[in-house]
């Protein structure tokens, strides 16, 4: 911690930002505070820096520490004991990493992200990022829109409160980081390991690098209340999945059953039904496939005969799996097609399997005859419970041969015996693991479900009644047709990282956990505990407990089943916790739209089951974050943008802008290298977070997909340094005395009223582009080319100027005056998008406001919201008068440009 404080506050040296510990403000961060309550300063980028300019760097420091008094070494040796001096200087012109240097430690030490500090309630959590990675352009939208709304709400005097929360993110956790470190370090797998020692890794890559999402959240200026982080494995949130699996067993939502899942070969574990995405393909096509070296063809249709049995003939049916037929268990026609009537043999082996008819077969399609192979297709196993039929997994697939290769050898053994007819190409659908992008192969399983059908059409309910408002209403309609269809959720993961199941598989004495138990006792019990689930296994089969051998289940719960819980199970339900009964339900939840039954429904579902409440009120969904030319951001393409680059800037000389962290094979990494260098020629510039957040804010995230650039981010960063120019300025010409008067210049007030007018409604409309065009049209257009420039030569001329000495004089202070409130009114406008940079100003103009106005907050986090009832009094104007203004200020301005001889348009 000492070394990344030692960087930034020698840096910070350079500019004269801080000062010697003995002339410090008793707002610096106490040097006391323990490690943990107190964030150590945002890491300088300097990984991102050329060799050449690192070691530039060194010598700079090297020699700046040798040249420094002892009284500024002291303050180098305090890890955080430095604040924004607005004391100093004004420096010439905006710099992000100087405005950004300091001000979370403060606003986070002096508590001002808790609720305590207000009174009305406000609660949002933010949507837990997974703790494997790190933030994308996506994250940075989400904290960018929630943030905006949370400081809103904390200006208007509302008890806000935003929890952080990091998932423990199962499969990613388990598989894509822990299981891959684990084979590039040691050599290992996890199946080398015992489930305790494997666990052991995880939570030991967990204390190293798990935190890192944290710091990030704080580098994007997040409001967050950090003392009420909530990691979904904590104690507590582990006691209360536990909890919730427990009372839906015992209400009869959750059971165990044999049944047809999605399975993913690469993680060897089941996934649930929106975890699959679809691959069209048009006809043959060769992939990648994770576990395979060599591409594998898809996008054929396989044709091939079964003889009938006692008589000359066959039956052709077509596949696209030829690998399954070895579980085919009936052949299916249309009850009026004449051409099949008899029963047949199966190619291989002496099987006799049926023909059946059902009028689902289309009898103009192929041979008008389909193979039924119940494990191994959802349609198949739907048809195999009409007609009573037996589900046979193929057994190729189950003595070690993959699939792919199995597909190959059946194919071999059709063709020696000469059964095989065609193989042609046929568009279809492949299905697709969204984790894995492995093929998902739907096999027959004993796993848990999560009966959603009544939960769903409560919340269907939920909003036709207006309960659950969701925004926007375009979102509505797909709502109601994905909750009037879904089906039971398996919720098992045969994973090792997660939140166990708290189901017991029971065996009597002298059996062994996997034998049938007599009728009456039950095979499976589960319980808050191991002892609980053994005193129920008891009282059931009428025995001591203590004879029972109970066996827990290897498998974890999906981790999109405790995120579920994340809204009350973070302020600590199942307990009747202080933060429970004043803080739930939570007031809004906004998040991506792109992840709507992903984790929404099914927190709506599973709150109002649990708590007899809807989680919150109201679902604000933003789009999806695209590159400039509106394509969806993969690694694969190299256009997936680190935010934390757009601030700090980025060099391509060192590897790459956007692939840190990336897992890309060769071909993949010179795809995404060529799209960097052509995208970012010169690398990243550093725009700073407040140009960043105003960027993102600046789309109308409920509407099309957001197709951002760097140039756009880059033109806030020259906007911010405006809006510093104005204040430098503003600060120029105020001078001592000044404060703010009733009577100001109508034009310019009137404009600022408007603006925040706007920004009322658009914050009530959660329409956040609203705001900020507003906020930008008066700075830019308004207050900076009309006003200021009108205004310049009279405050900045000498007395001996234009016109008597006495009306000069007032008319300058009328002017200051006004200048004035249209900066800090402004500035207050902008604190929800650009914290760092209105907090900064707004310090510097903080003494000039509480001298005229007898005190204040001491952030402006905390000062009150503009409000447009405030201003209406002193600024209506009606339309004529607005124009005789305009008309007025343009002939002054002219004036102006005609004395300067300078033309300014």
């Amino acid at each position: 911690m000492w070394r990344a404080n030692c960087a930034l506050c020698l840096r910070l040296l350079e500019r004269g930002r801080i000062r010697a510990w003995v002339s410090c403000q008793p707002r610096f961060c106490s040097n006391d505070a323990p490690e943990s309550s107190t964030p150590s300063p945002p890491k300088a980028n300097t990984s991102l820096r050329t060799k050449t300019e690192k070691q530039k760097r060194r010598q700079q420091k090297q020699t700046l520490i040798l040249a420094t008094p002892e009284n500024v070494i002291t303050i180098v040796s305090f890890v955080c004991i430095y604040f924004a001096d607005t004391s100093v200087p004004f420096p010439l012109s905006y710099s992000p990493e100087y405005v950004e240097a300091s001000w979370y430690q403060w606003w986070e030490k002096e508590g001002f992200f808790t609720p305590e500090y207000h009174n009305r309630t406000f609660t949002m959590c933010v949507p837990p990022p997974n703790v494997t990675g790190s933030l994308h352009l996506g994250h940075a939208l989400t904290v960018a829109i929630e943030d905006a709304m949370v400081r809103w709400k904390r200006m208007q005097g509302y008890r806000v409160l935003w929890v952080p929360g990091c998932d423990h993110a199962g499969i990613a956790t388990q598989v894509s980081v822990v299981e891959k470190r684990l084979l590039r370090d040691q050599r290992r797998r996890r199946q080398d390991l015992s489930r305790e020692e494997f666990l052991q890794e995880v939570w030991t890559w967990k204390s190293q690098k798990g935190d890192e999402i944290y710091q990030q959240l704080r580098r994007l200026g997040a409001s967050l209340d950090w003392s009420r982080a909530c990691f979904t494995m904590d104690q507590g949130f582990s006691e209360a999945v536990t909890e919730a699996f427990v009372r839906l067993c015992d209400s009869g939502l959750i059971y165990r059953s044999e049944a047809l899942v999605n399975w993913s070969c690469a993680l060897e574990s089941a996934i649930s039904d929106i975890e699959v995405d679809s691959q069209e393909l048009s006809g043959r096509t060769m992939l990648s496939v994770p576990g395979y070296e060599r591409k594998v063809e898809f996008g054929t249709m396989v044709t091939f005969a079964y003889p009938l049995e006692g008589q000359d003939g066959e039956v052709a049916v077509a596949t696209t799996r030829p690998e399954t037929m070895l579980g085919d268990v009936a052949i299916a026609v249309h009850p009026d097609d004449p051409r099949y009537q008899a029963r047949h043999k199966h190619p291989f082996g002496d099987r006799l399997i049926p023909i059946v008819t059902d009028t689902m077969v289309d009898m103009q399609l192929g041979t008008g005859a389909v193979k039924v192979t119940p494990a191994h297709d959802h349609v198949d196993f739907e048809l195999s419970r009409r007609h009573s039929l037996p589900c046979l997994t193929s057994p190729v697939l189950c003595v070690g041969v993959k699939r792919f290769d199995a597909r190959e050898k059946v194919l071999d053994a059709l063709a020696e015996k000469k059964l095989l007819r065609n193989k042609k190409d046929h568009a279809m659908s492949l299905p697709k693991c969204s984790r894995s992008g492995d093929v998902i192969e739907p096999l027959l399983k004993k796993q848990w479900f999560l009966r959603c059908e009544d939960m769903a059409s409560r919340a269907i309910q939920a909003v036709e009644d207006g309960q659950l408002e969701i925004i926007p209403p375009l979102h509505i309609k797909t709502w109601k047709k994905w909750l009037s269809n879904t089906s039971d959720w398996c919720i098992s993961r045969q994973l090792w990282w997660g939140h166990r199941i708290p189901a017991y598989q029971v065996a009597l004495p002298g059996q062994s956990a996997n034998r049938e138990v007599r009728p009456g006792c039950a095979l499976w019990v589960w319980g808050r505990s191991e002892q609980q689930a053994r005193e129920r296994a008891a009282a059931q089969c009428g025995v001591d407990p203590a004879s029972l051998t109970l066996t827990q289940d290897p498998d974890v719960l999906d981790t999109w089943f405790s995120s579920a819980l994340f809204p009350f199970a973070m302020l600590g339900w199942p307990q009747k916790t202080p933060d429970l009964q004043q803080f739930y339900p939570t007031s809004v939840l906004e998040t991506g739209s792109d992840i709507l039954f992903f984790w929404v429904a099914r927190m709506v579902m599973l709150g109002t089951e649990l708590t007899g409440q809807l989680p919150f009120k109201q679902v604000l969904l933003h789009s999806l974050v695209r590159d400039r030319h509106g394509r969806k951001m993969s690694k694969s393409l190299g256009n997936v943008v680190d935010p934390l680059d757009v601030i700090a800037g980025a060099s391509l000389e060192v590897g790459g802008v956007t692939l840190r962290g990336g897992n890309l094979d060769p071909g993949e990494l010179t795809v995404a290298m060529e799209a960097q260098r052509r995208d970012f020629p010169g690398g990243i510039p550093e725009c700073g977070t407040d140009a960043l957040r105003f960027a993102l804010c600046s789309h109308r995230a409920q509407g099309e997909d957001i197709s951002l650039s760097v140039s756009q981010v880059l033109s806030y960063r020259r906007f911010c340094n405006k809006i510093w120019q104005t204040v430098r300025f503003t600060l120029g010409v105020l001078g001592d005395g000044t404060r703010p008067l009733s009577s100001m210049d109508r034009w310019v007030c009137s404009r600022l009223h408007s603006t925040v007018l706007q920004c009322e409604r658009g914050f009530e409309a959660r329409e956040l582009s609203a705001v900020t065009a507003a906020i930008h049209s008066f700075w830019v257009h308004s207050l900076c080319d009309v006003y200021m420039e009108c205004i310049k030569p009279l405050l900045t001329q000498q007395d001996g100027g234009v016109g008597p000495g006495e009306a000069l004089a007032g008319e300058r202070q009328a002017a200051r005056s006004v200048l004035y409130h249209c900066v800090s009114v402004p500035l207050a406008l902008l604190a929800p998008f650009m914290p760092y940079l209105s907090e900064e100003l707004w310090q510097r103009l903080h003494p000039l406001l509480t001298r005229g106005a007898g005190g204040g907050s001491s952030s402006l986090c905390l000062q009150p919201f503009p409000r447009s009832s405030d201003l209406v009094g002193t600024c209506h104007l009606s339309v004529k008068e607005t124009m005789l203004q305009l008309h007025a200020i343009f002939m002054r301005h002219l004036s102006n440009i005609t004395r300067e001889g300078v033309l300014l348009y």
